[in-house]
């Protein structure tokens, strides 16, 4: 079995939208450790897109770039939020009425 890849990055640090998740299930192979016991854990991420949920699997060695590329998502849209808050104080300020 050859051994996994590191994962490739970029020059610009990747931003990934969704949540990891972890998939559980049974192979259905009657000598499985499964059969009897745990079912098999997979990382996943699941996403939205279209208005459909979508999950893609992952391997354990994407986790750390996942996981990073996920907060700085997450660090993006404070900072986004932030951003249009700002403006919308402007924009009420502006609405004030002025003394003539």
């Amino acid at each position: 079995m050859p051994k996994s890849q590191p994962v490739k990055t970029t020059a610009t640090p990747w931003l990934l939208r969704g949540s990891l998740i972890v998939l559980r299930r049974r192979c259905g192979k009657p000598t499985c450790h499964c059969a009897k016991g745990p079912p098999h854990a997979t990382p996943a991420l699941s996403f939205s897109q279209r208005g459909k949920t979508r999950i893609l699997t992952l391997r354990p060695a994407q986790l750390p770039v996942v996981r990073a590329a996920l907060r700085r998502y997450q660090q993006a849209q404070a900072q986004l939020e932030g951003r249009a808050l700002a403006g919308l104080r402007r924009l009420a300020q502006q609405r004030t009425p002025s003394s003539h």
